[in-house]
């Protein structure tokens, strides 16, 4: 075993083919439209189904739309752009900016939880809503936990090494 590996079993080699990131690409926008479709739901059945009165409003779609603005963000920075270690990124000082933009991602990402968890307890359990009105709020919450999911199986498949992947440096 290498002594530059950090743990001690590797990668399986079916994780490195094209078949493997295409699937984890179309796995994250599976989950990112079911996230999508749940809060969607939710707003639908709030409008014509709901007989209580709490309802969803902008406020409960704004956790949702911070999530897929970190999941963009996130995903819009190259893998190789973090590491210093390339001379030809790290010349400008690159690597510390794609750190900072990424952190802003994650930091949107876990905004948008932490809103949907806040208009969950604000807006439900404080009101003391039944079952069929406080699904609103956990259809919240279950769509941006999917957004996340979303954006870490994209990250991963993104950034996953091909075997037909070169890497061209001068």
């Amino acid at each position: 075993m290498s002594e530059e590996r950090l743990w001690k079993f590797g990668k399986p080699e079916w994780m490195n083919s094209a078949t493997a990131r295409g699937a984890g690409v179309y796995g994250a926008g599976a989950l990112f439209s079911i996230a999508f479709f749940v809060m969607l739901d939710a707003s639908v059945w709030s409008k014509h189904k709901n007989g209580s009165a709490i309802h969803i409003s902008f406020i409960d779609w704004l956790p949702l739309i911070f999530s897929a603005l970190g999941m963009l963000i996130i995903n819009s920075i190259e893998k190789t752009r973090l590491s210093a270690n390339s001379f030809s990124y790290s010349g400008s000082g690159v690597a510390w900016k794609a750190r900072v933009v990424l952190f802003l991602g994650f930091a949107s990402l876990a905004g948008g939880m932490a809103g949907g968890v806040t208009v969950l307890v604000l807006k439900y359990v404080v009101a003391e809503a039944p079952f069929p009105t406080l699904y609103m709020g956990i259809a919240n919450l279950i769509a941006n936990g999917l957004v996340m999911l979303s954006s870490v199986v994209l990250w991963v498949s993104q950034n996953m090494e091909d075997e037909y992947s070169y890497n061209l440096s001068l």
